[in-house]
């Protein structure tokens, strides 16, 4: 089982480059089996959610083609397979990305029910209801989604909750249907409107994704596309955040600064100083920062992904800081690791009340999940000491090569997986 090994105390200093977005990925490598036609996706994240992916991709069929280790030609004239094994589902809750395209496409779709992070419950209920709204046939059987359609026709949705996973599975479904689809109350995340600018570059008619409604009148046919997915908002905010709570001075290059609002609202409010380029943000931070009130919500609010990263830094604030967490039920399980660092911390309900502390002091925590996985390595990073995160395998699902841009930063991080491993590490740090 690999871990991180972690000495604390160097501030992060200098500049990273920042990967295509995870989320906007793994939905748009499902759209692009959607065309017979091959389809090039360039800036594509190399971690271990996306090769999931596409293997779940190439499991029904579909030509899988590698050309380098951010960028693949998928075409999906070949798939003979409507059935996606809960193998694949258990690993990657994004893998239900396919119902949509594949209703879409063939008017058959069996998916597993999906797992993924244990961060709350994520019903489906939403994505069911949008099919069903499209003429779709919708069971749930042996512990599969079967979805099938004579025809798909244009509906007006009106959704009960702001979904992103629901959003942009039903848009898919949709995109090939027959007549306009009219949906309201819809997620406005940046990986939503990179999903439907995707299709449209393969020839949908897809208008309004970023608002409140969303416009899709469907096609008969897609086409071939060359794509280069937008960068990953959730891996930038990490490294600006790491570089609040090491006091160090980090620039993450390659982003959408706009995507970034929040994350920048909240950093200036603790105490950073954020500066703004084209395709660039800085980070310094200097002294101790200043507590502050969070509250998740969906974009363009602060994002749940962001919420225990700024958790860490709170926690080494000055003062009394809150975090309400509106999305998911479960995400506070990282602060429970981070008091065997020495955190002050409270959770009632969604709410958790954070009494900064000077310094952590380095532990052996577990990361249990994605976020939470990097938010304490960020810890580690801040610490006294050397801190060993167990269970990184959550972090390797939506980070690429994240120890060594640490390291290209003046972080001491290494993976190892032996005993042996971790004293070689603690002889060469002293």
């Amino acid at each position: 089982m690999e871990q991180y090994i972690i000495k604390g105390g160097n501030p992060l200093v200098g500049e990273v480059e920042i990967g295509g977005a995870k989320n906007a990925a793994l939905a748009i490598l499902a759209a692009a089996i959607m065309t017979d036609e091959t389809v090039l996706i360039e800036n594509l994240p190399d971690v271990n959610d996306v090769n999931v992916m596409l293997e779940a991709i190439s499991g029904i069929g579909a030509m899988v083609q590698r050309v380098d280790r951010h960028t693949v030609k998928i075409n999906g004239s070949t798939i003979g397979d409507f059935n996606i094994e809960y193998d694949y589902i258990k690993k990657i809750r994004a893998s239900y990305y396919l119902l949509g395209a594949l209703l879409g496409k063939y008017r058959r779709a069996e998916v597993a029910l999906p797992g993924g992070c244990n961060i709350g419950s994520r019903p489906i209920d939403q994505h069911l209801k949008g099919f069903r709204a499209l003429g779709a046939d919708v069971d749930i059987e042996h512990g599969k989604i079967v979805a099938e359609a004579e025809h798909l026709k244009g509906t007006h949705l009106y959704f009960d909750v702001v979904t992103v996973g629901a959003t942009i599975n039903v848009m898919m479904a949709a995109a090939m249907s027959d007549g306009l689809t009219i949906m309201e109350n819809v997620a406005k995340e940046p990986h939503v409107v990179d999903v439907a600018n995707f299709l449209n570059s393969m020839g949908a008619n897809i208008r309004g994704a970023g608002t409140d409604v969303i416009k899709i009148r469907g096609v008969r046919s897609l086409h071939k596309s060359e794509y280069s997915i937008i960068p990953d908002q959730i891996e930038a905010g990490t490294f600006m955040f790491a570089a609040a709570a090491t006091k160090g001075d980090v620039t993450v290059m390659n982003v959408i600064p706009k995507h970034l609002d929040a994350t920048i609202s909240k950093l200036i409010d603790i105490g950073c100083e954020v500066e703004e380029f084209d395709d660039a943000v800085r980070v310094v931070a200097k002294g101790r920062l200043r507590s502050t009130q969070v509250k998740t919500l969906p974009y363009p609010g602060y994002p749940t992904d962001m919420q225990p990263q700024i958790g860490v830094v709170l926690a080494l604030a000055e003062g009394t800081s809150t975090i309400t967490e509106s999305i998911f039920e479960n995400r506070f399980k990282y602060l429970g690791e981070l008091a065997r660092m020495g955190a002050q911390v409270k959770v009632e309900g969604n709410s958790a009340t954070i009494e900064g502390i000077e310094k952590f002091s380095a532990a052996r925590v577990s990361a249990p999940d994605l976020r939470a996985g990097a938010a304490l390595c960020i810890a580690g990073l801040a610490a006294d000491g050397i801190t060993i995160v167990d269970d990184i395998v959550y972090i390797q699902r939506g980070y690429e090569r994240f120890e060594e841009k640490l390291r290209s930063l003046g972080g001491m991080i290494e993976k190892v997986s032996s005993e042996k491993e971790i004293q070689k590490f603690r002889l060469k740090v002293g």
